[in-house]
Protein backbone atom coordinates (compact mmCIF):
# COMPACT_ATOMS: atom_id res chain seq x y z
CA UNK A 1 0.00 0.00 0.00
CA UNK A 2 1.39 3.54 -1.21
CA UNK A 3 2.12 6.09 1.61
CA UNK A 4 -0.12 8.05 -0.78
CA UNK A 5 -2.85 6.98 0.05
CA UNK A 6 -3.55 8.37 3.21
CA UNK A 7 -4.14 12.22 4.03
CA UNK A 8 -2.62 13.77 7.48
CA UNK A 9 -3.05 16.64 8.55
CA UNK A 10 -1.42 17.92 12.07
CA UNK A 11 -2.27 19.79 15.00
CA UNK A 12 0.16 22.80 16.47
CA UNK A 13 -0.62 21.89 20.00
CA UNK A 14 0.59 25.33 20.89
CA UNK A 15 -2.67 26.74 19.23
CA UNK A 16 -5.46 24.05 19.17
CA UNK A 17 -5.46 20.14 20.66
CA UNK A 18 -8.09 19.64 18.31
CA UNK A 19 -9.05 20.38 14.62
CA UNK A 20 -12.59 19.10 13.93
CA UNK A 21 -11.54 14.99 12.92
CA UNK A 22 -8.18 15.48 13.72
CA UNK A 23 -6.63 15.06 17.44
CA UNK A 24 -4.04 12.48 18.35
CA UNK A 25 -6.84 11.04 21.31
CA UNK A 26 -7.25 7.70 19.64
CA UNK A 27 -3.42 7.02 19.64
CA UNK A 28 -2.59 8.39 22.88
CA UNK A 29 -5.49 5.77 23.88
CA UNK A 30 -3.34 2.83 22.40
CA UNK A 31 -0.65 3.67 23.93
CA UNK A 32 -1.85 3.99 27.45
CA UNK A 33 -3.59 0.80 26.82
CA UNK A 34 -0.34 -1.18 26.32
CA UNK A 35 1.63 1.09 29.15
CA UNK A 36 -1.03 -0.22 31.62
CA UNK A 37 -0.63 -3.56 29.93
CA UNK A 38 3.21 -3.91 30.45
CA UNK A 39 3.23 -2.24 34.07
CA UNK A 40 -0.12 -3.96 35.61
CA UNK A 41 -0.66 -7.22 34.08
CA UNK A 42 3.06 -8.36 32.53
CA UNK A 43 5.18 -6.28 34.72
CA UNK A 44 7.76 -6.58 32.20
CA UNK A 45 8.46 -7.89 28.33
CA UNK A 46 10.94 -9.49 26.55
CA UNK A 47 11.99 -8.35 23.31
CA UNK A 48 11.16 -11.66 22.08
CA UNK A 49 8.24 -12.00 22.81
CA UNK A 50 7.28 -8.22 22.13
CA UNK A 51 5.33 -8.89 18.91
CA UNK A 52 2.68 -10.99 20.70
CA UNK A 53 2.42 -8.53 23.34
CA UNK A 54 1.95 -5.96 20.85
CA UNK A 55 -0.65 -8.39 19.05
CA UNK A 56 -2.77 -9.12 21.90
CA UNK A 57 -3.19 -5.10 22.88
CA UNK A 58 -4.32 -4.05 19.36
CA UNK A 59 -6.77 -6.83 19.76
CA UNK A 60 -7.72 -5.47 22.64
CA UNK A 61 -7.58 -2.12 21.37
CA UNK A 62 -9.91 -2.86 18.51
CA UNK A 63 -12.46 -5.20 20.31
CA UNK A 64 -12.61 -2.89 23.29
CA UNK A 65 -16.76 -1.84 22.50
CA UNK A 66 -17.19 -5.57 21.29
CA UNK A 67 -20.32 -6.84 23.37
CA UNK A 68 -19.33 -10.09 22.61
CA UNK A 69 -15.60 -10.20 23.55
CA UNK A 70 -15.48 -12.85 25.95
CA UNK A 71 -17.47 -15.46 23.83
CA UNK A 72 -15.38 -14.68 20.42
CA UNK A 73 -12.35 -15.28 22.60
CA UNK A 74 -13.30 -18.62 23.54
CA UNK A 75 -14.44 -19.80 20.42
CA UNK A 76 -11.37 -18.62 18.74
CA UNK A 77 -9.44 -20.76 21.71
CA UNK A 78 -11.05 -23.89 21.24
CA UNK A 79 -10.78 -24.05 17.60
CA UNK A 80 -6.77 -22.76 17.97
CA UNK A 81 -3.59 -25.28 17.94
CA UNK A 82 -1.78 -25.61 21.26
CA UNK A 83 1.09 -23.91 21.82
CA UNK A 84 3.58 -26.13 24.37
CA UNK A 85 5.58 -24.18 26.37
CA UNK A 86 8.74 -25.72 25.07
CA UNK A 87 7.98 -24.31 22.11
CA UNK A 88 7.41 -20.92 23.33
CA UNK A 89 10.64 -20.70 25.13
CA UNK A 90 12.82 -22.11 22.11
CA UNK A 91 15.36 -19.94 20.84
CA UNK A 92 13.94 -20.00 17.07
Amino acid sequence: MSRERFARDYINHSKEYAHGNVHTNTVESALSLLKRGIVGTWHKVSAKHLPAYLDEMCFRFNNRKNDFLFRETMLKLIDSPNLEYKQLVSAA
